[in-house]
């Protein structure tokens, strides 16, 4: 067994979502504040790679609906510079957060 399994690094990663995601109601009510100039986007974190749960995602595996519908491509830049997590509960925090 890898010493990986046993204690994982969690990431936050940020999906863009396409413009259409803002047909659905449900997605305008829980984003109330957006900002029309922002692109639309998806904060999650995982134990995987950031690309692995995006294609994930995209596959519909354990995936956010929005973003199986939705998604666009990885925000390397609005992730990249926040380290990872040796405990998920810190890298929901940070999910929350971001």
């Amino acid at each position: 067994m890898s010493s990986r399994k046993n204690n994982p690094a969690y990431r936050v990663y940020v999906i863009e979502l396409g413009r259409e995601v803002l047909t659905k109601a449900r997605f305008g009510r829980a984003n109330p504040d957006r900002r029309d100039a922002k692109s639309c986007v998806y904060v999650g974190s995982t134990a995987l790679s950031p690309k692995e749960r995006f294609e994930r995602h995209l596959s519909g595996r354990k995936a956010n609906p929005y973003v199986r519908q939705f998604g666009v491509r990885l925000r390397p830049r609005l992730y990249e510079k926040i380290s990872s997590f040796d405990q998920r509960e810190a890298a929901e925090t940070a999910e929350a957060k971001l």
